[in-house]
């Protein structure tokens, strides 16, 4: 058994003394794994950074086993790499997506957003709202979509100021009544709308990451939310308070 793709690295760990198992993701082959003989060598360390572009040829005797790869480099993503903030970013990318997505499941259009993602990273400071609209297509595409279109309770389309923390829906100041305490916040940018200030989303990030922790993190088995992602939540927020 063998295949060759690009993918993104998105973690290593030790195997043996010189090895390691690498784990891309690929467009085609989704979350996957393999050795890398001498992965722990000075010429392939940079290269298994991740975050990075790699060229991955996959070999195996039988399609179950974890099977070796061979590793070309595409492109790094040194500019991520270059401050705090951005790798913060690329930290929390790469780890939810090793926490979330099934073994060897292809997800094209989550990769290429983060693909896109990642290229963003290190160019300016105004990533933060891609990454609020990747973190909500990573629940789209695992079957965790929010529906914002919508009041779930009057079907109106316009004053949505709430997600109900049970249905992913939209609800309007008219139709939270009484349940208005319960309700999670809605700020215009989770709806693609307004300026997207960095305090607009970390209130979204607050949305989304109810919905990781309560509906996502339940269906693979109670873990907890990669700290990754809450260490880039709290650089953000440091940001905010440093205006």
């Amino acid at each position: 058994m063998d295949w060759r793709d690009q993918g993104i690295v998105l973690s290593t760990r030790k195997h043996g003394e010189t090895s390691v198992i690498l784990e891309v993701f690929s467009p085609v082959r989704g979350r996957h794994a393999g050795v890398v003989r001498g992965g722990t060598s000075r010429k392939m360390t940079p290269i298994l950074q991740p975050g990075g572009q790699v060229d991955v040829t996959w070999r195996a005797r039988l399609e179950d086993h974890i099977g070796s790869f061979v590793v070309e480099p595409v492109r790094s993503r040194a500019a991520a790499l270059s401050d705090r903030f951005s790798l913060s970013g690329l930290n929390a990318v790469t780890a939810l997506l090793s926490f979330a997505l099934p073994e060897r499941e292809p997800h094209p259009a989550l990769y290429q957003r983060s693909e896109q993602l990642l290229d963003l990273l290190g160019q300016n400071d105004l990533w933060p709202l891609a990454y609020l609209r990747w973190e909500l297509a990573l629940l789209e595409d695992l079957g965790f979509g929010l529906d914002l279109s919508q009041c779930a309770v009057t079907g109106a389309r316009e004053g949505l100021i709430y997600v109900s923390p049970r249905s992913g829906r939209a609800v309007s100041k008219a139709g939270a009544g009484e349940w208005e305490d319960r309700l999670l916040p809605l700020p215009p940018c989770l709806v693609g709308q307004g300026e997207a200030s960095d305090e607009d989303v970390l209130v979204a990030l607050s949305t989304t990451g109810y919905f990781m922790e309560h509906k996502l993190a339940p269906e693979l088995g109670n873990k907890p939310l990669p700290t990754a992602r809450g260490r880039l939540v709290d650089m953000l927020s440091r940001r905010l308070s440093q205006v």
